[in-house]
């Protein structure tokens, strides 16, 4: 049973999704809202298996690592939940996270793999190029903490300065296909801004028009309409020109409605480790997993003999293909499909690969380890944004013979909890 009155508890650990972890009569408790080191009082109450500690009041002791928010949101908002903590506690925390993930999930030793100092974003705050919000009535709005409350915002601090108040001017615009509408996504390649509306139904002509309006309004790229099937509507040019990490003379394009990674900035040091830890050599064939827009591609492509890249996003392969024609890329392939579907298909085949970089969704790869045994692929290098994810593919693979060699964490969202890693592995002889 736990106390009706509330107690006082200490704070030791921050935990995955970045909360507070204490503990209470051996009972592990997360506390919203709290740093290691801090002492705080709470109410406890269970949710399902966990324990939830609800902060009343002032932390009693606060962390010397806890700082002043800058944002007015911070409270409520569930974008930025590691604002009130020092970039330095914070970067040790992920490095933290994603080590004992590894260690409890995984169940692999910290002493078995070499652990790389974490990359730092250059950029701490104003980093975010892409974004996503909901409908408020007539305002567009973030989820909240731990919710799907809705928390209006017309500027966020978080978004590159081309996005930063594009919220508050854009709902007003956007008010017709408000009520059709799941989520609108922001995304933004230098001075240049796109948008995509995600609609629960189909594209009507009251959608078009309003989208055309903000666009030239606001005088945007483009917007994306993408209806609940079907093919989307283009409006103007959402398409943005960037450039391929460490292949400048190639061409990465990035759509409102597509995957790209939030940091433009720490996405190119995330792109040089994983070739690191790779090293493909000119005679290797490489299969690459979820290859979304060509991120990982045309950097592999330079080094490597033959680069298949795998892809579900129909959008992602069509840029992809866009990019390799224009720089001239002729050494990779694109393949439009469920991964699972795809590798035991290339299986089938009897098809080998010498290297393979996998970049799944937070899901992560269920089935990595076969498909990588079965195909001949002597080194991995695993690209994650979930810990856990993380934890539980590499210990497929350890299992499947692979020897963890080297991690990485990438610290790609500044200010939150959330964090990149990769880890490479190499198939034991």
């Amino acid at each position: 049973m736990l106390p009706d009155t509330p107690i006082e508890l200490t704070i030791d650990r921050l935990g995955q999704l970045g909360e507070g972890v204490g503990s209470y009569e051996g009972r592990t408790v997360f506390v919203p809202g709290t740093f290691p080191g801090e002492r705080v009082r709470v109410r406890l109450e269970q949710e399902g298996k966990v324990v939830r500690g609800h902060l009343l009041g002032d932390v009693v002791a606060p962390s010397p690592e806890r700082r002043r928010s800058p944002c007015a949101l911070n409270a409520r908002c569930g974008g930025c939940d590691w604002l009130e903590l020092s970039e330095s506690a914070q970067r040790a925390a992920k490095q933290e996270i994603v080590l004992s993930a590894l260690e409890h999930l995984g169940r692999l030793k910290r002493d078995s793999f070499a652990v790389r100092p974490l990359l730092m974003a250059p950029t701490v705050f104003g980093y975010r190029r892409r974004a996503v919000l909901h409908f408020l009535k007539d305002e567009l709005a973030f989820f909240g903490r731990r919710s799907h409350d809705r928390v209006p915002v017309s500027e966020c601090a978080a978004l590159v300065p081309v996005l930063a108040e594009l919220p508050g001017k854009l709902a007003p615009l956007l008010k017709p296909v408000a009520k059709d509408a799941d989520e609108v996504h922001l995304l933004a390649e230098g001075d240049k801004a796109a948008f995509a509306v995600m609609l629960k139904g189909q594209v009507t002509q009251r959608h078009v028009e309003a989208c055309d309006v903000a666009v030239r309004k606001l005088r945007l790229e483009g917007a994306v309409l993408v209806p609940k099937e079907g093919s989307p509507r283009i409006i103007g040019k959402p398409v943005l020109r960037s450039v391929s990490p460490l292949r400048p003379e190639v061409p990465l394009y990035l759509r409102p409605d597509g995957f790209s990674q939030a940091h433009a900035e720490a996405n190119v040091g995330l792109v040089t480790s994983a070739l690191y830890e790779l090293a493909p050599r000119e005679t290797d064939s490489v299969l690459e997993l979820y290859s979304g827009n060509g991120n990982f591609t045309f950097p592999l492509a330079a080094s490597a003999a033959s680069v298949l890249g795998v892809e579900s996003s129909p959008v992602s392969v069509d840029l992809a293909q866009r990019s390799a024609r224009e720089g001239g890329v002729t050494n990779v392939r694109f393949h439009q499909g469920d991964a699972r579907k795809v590798c035991e298909g290339l299986i089938r085949e009897g098809k080998r690969f010498d290297l393979a970089l996998a970049d799944p969704p937070r899901t992560g790869a269920p089935g990595l380890a076969k498909w990588m045994k079965m195909l001949g692929v002597r080194r991995v290098v695993y690209v994650a944004c979930d810990p856990g994810s993380l934890a539980r593919d590499a210990a497929g693979l350890v299992d499947a013979g692979y020897k963890p060699l080297a991690l990485q964490v990438v610290d790609m969202f500044p200010q939150t909890h959330h964090v990149e890693s990769l880890m490479s592995f190499e198939l034991s002889s």
